[in-house]
């Protein structure tokens, strides 16, 4: 388990948006999925989505409104939907604290992984230069979560020139955007996407191993 520890952490705070709901059980451990409200510098917050243990929270009551600090990974699978495959991203819970010491930064995620994707480079209507990439980060079981990132300004540029298989290690934050999706002529859905904004980002070089 070591290898998801250092190469997918997340830290997140914040108070709890939504009720806990069943999620599913593993080898006879429930799990539960809820919301929970974190703030940037700005007066908006992002709600991002949390996925813990039916043992880490026994005894507590996860009210609307509480105080909860999450420790984990962010994790990634595939649910048919709407007629095809969507990426969901949830927060795996690995330690909860409710009355833990809140810190200046509420929303820090670290990944090592690799590009798995073509980055894509555009620009706003205002002139921002933005890339967007998928990163896979490897976990056991032979299994990997493929997160969504996106980089500004000088980070744009440099992920712009990343290829397929490169190993980067990112650090940033977990922000959910809304956007709307049109499902017929008259019917518009508004729904949540999630990705790390980049603030820091690095690309690793590989050793090449001397021939015997």
């Amino acid at each position: 388990m070591d290898n998801v520890i250092t190469s997918n952490k997340a830290y997140v705070e914040g108070s709890i948006a939504s009720e806990p709901e069943f999620s599913h059980e593993m080898y006879g451990e429930g799990f539960y999925n809820f919301n929970i409200n974190v703030g940037r510098l700005s007066d908006v917050a992002d709600l991002l989505p949390i996925t813990i243990s039916e043992r880490l929270i026994d005894g507590v009551e996860l009210t609307i409104g509480k105080y909860v600090i999450v420790e984990g990974q962010l994790r990634s699978y595939n649910k048919y939907t709407d007629g095809g495959n969507r990426l969901i991203l949830t927060i795996f819970a690995r330690d909860v604290s409710f009355d833990g010491e809140r810190t200046k930064n509420p929303n820090q995620i670290y990944l090592d992984g690799f590009i798995c994707k073509k980055p894509v480079y555009r620009t706003t209507p205002f002139g921002r230069e933005i890339t967007d990439m998928l990163v896979a980060v490897n976990r056991p079981y032979n299994k990997s979560d493929y997160i969504p990132a996106i980089a500004w300004g000088r980070n744009a540029r440099f992920s712009e020139k990343l290829n397929v298989g490169d190993h980067v290690r990112i650090w940033g934050r977990i922000q959910s955007r809304e956007y709307q999706k049109k499902l017929g002529e008259a019917e518009v859905i508004t729904k949540t996407a999630y990705e790390v904004s980049i603030s820091k980002m690095e690309k690793v070089e590989e050793e090449i191993q001397p021939a015997e």
